[in-house]
């Protein structure tokens, strides 16, 4: 469930709104003059880089038996 940011028209102020389903953008009106003449700002999104580097779990606890160390 996306959080849209959106900017109205009539008053001026943006505001961030839940949507579930796209339809729900039809009957949205602004939060702070309840005017429908809003328009969905372009935002910036949030990622998490891919764990693809991690560490395995345990595989600092010591070294391996193939490492040459005892």
């Amino acid at each position: 469930m996306p959080i849209y940011e959106f900017h109205c028209e009539d008053c001026g102020k943006n505001f961030e709104s839940l949507i579930m389903i796209s339809s729900a953008l039809d009957e949205l009106t602004c939060k702070h003059c309840n005017s429908s003449n809003i328009k969905k700002m372009i935002s910036a999104t949030s990622t998490q880089p891919a764990q693809s580097n991690a560490i395995p779990a345990g595989a600092l606890s010591g070294c391996s038996s193939r490492s040459g160390f005892s």
